[in-house]
């Protein structure tokens, strides 16, 4: 039973990796290859990319994606995808960043079931990292979650102070009750989202709780072009 659509937000401004969604990896778009991973999800009836350049949007429909033309005045994907949502009719909306090539559709149904058993209004993912020498990465956001799976902090600095096994690492990928992203997306910035630069915690300082569900592993996101080398690497070690 399809229960959830999908949004893309993509944007070819960035400063640190203008056109990132049309980057290639191995021959293929960003864009594309998220597009092409979201499609797999058991429980997504739609993928839409929602962009505010002509470009994206070409591309796009060039390899056979719903696309669609959103406000130039976002200031955020949330925003972009909570402009689709609105005229959307479905239970849930997930908002999948146009620079995750390596999102699967498991892990789509895996967020959409969280989402779906738990009731709460947002959804998120996690995985483990053993590593501990990454811990203290800023780019990397950690997560504390309470036993039964709800998040109490998200950060970018050492996160718990003193792990000594593992920390969990956030994974930029949301799922919301529909109705729930149409009113988060026009709530105000609050301070620790601000100071943190991490959107989710808006939801929390306004005491909405956000369900985290934990995949096996972490993604791997593109932020700056070298990260595309990082991936390519890493779907060259996957096909052997």
């Amino acid at each position: 039973m399809k229960i959830a659509s999908a949004v893309i937000p993509a944007r070819y401004r960035s400063n640190r990796f203008p056109g990132k969604p049309l980057a290639l990896i191995l021959g293929k778009t960003m864009i594309q290859r998220v597009y092409e991973g979201v499609r797999q999800a058991r429980l997504i009836d739609r993928v839409i990319i929602a962009t505010d350049d002509k470009r994206i949007l070409r591309a796009a429909l060039g390899f056979g994606a719903e696309a669609v033309m959103t406000s130039a005045a976002h200031r955020s994907g949330t925003e972009r995808a909570a402009e689709v949502a609105q005229n959307l009719d479905i239970p849930f909306i997930i908002n999948v960043q146009g620079d995750e090539p390596l999102v699967t559709g498991r892990m789509i149904d895996h967020l959409i079931k969280g989402l779906r058993t738990s009731r709460a209004p947002m959804a998120s993912l996690m995985a483990k990292v053993r590593d501990l020498s990454l811990i203290h990465q800023e780019h990397i956001v950690k997560v504390l979650a309470d036993k039964h799976g709800y998040a109490l902090c998200f950060s970018r600095a050492p996160l718990p102070y003193q792990a000594s096994d593992f920390f969990y690492q956030h994974i930029g990928i949301y799922g919301y009750q529909r109705e729930f992203l149409v009113k988060f997306a026009r709530m105000k910035p609050t301070r620790l989202e601000l100071t943190e630069k991490l959107e989710q915690l808006r939801a929390l300082e306004n005491g909405c709780k956000i369900k985290m569900m934990e995949i096996p592993s972490p993604t791997l996101s593109v932020d700056t072009p070298p990260d595309i080398i990082r991936v390519e690497k890493f779907l060259k070690k996957a096909k052997k």
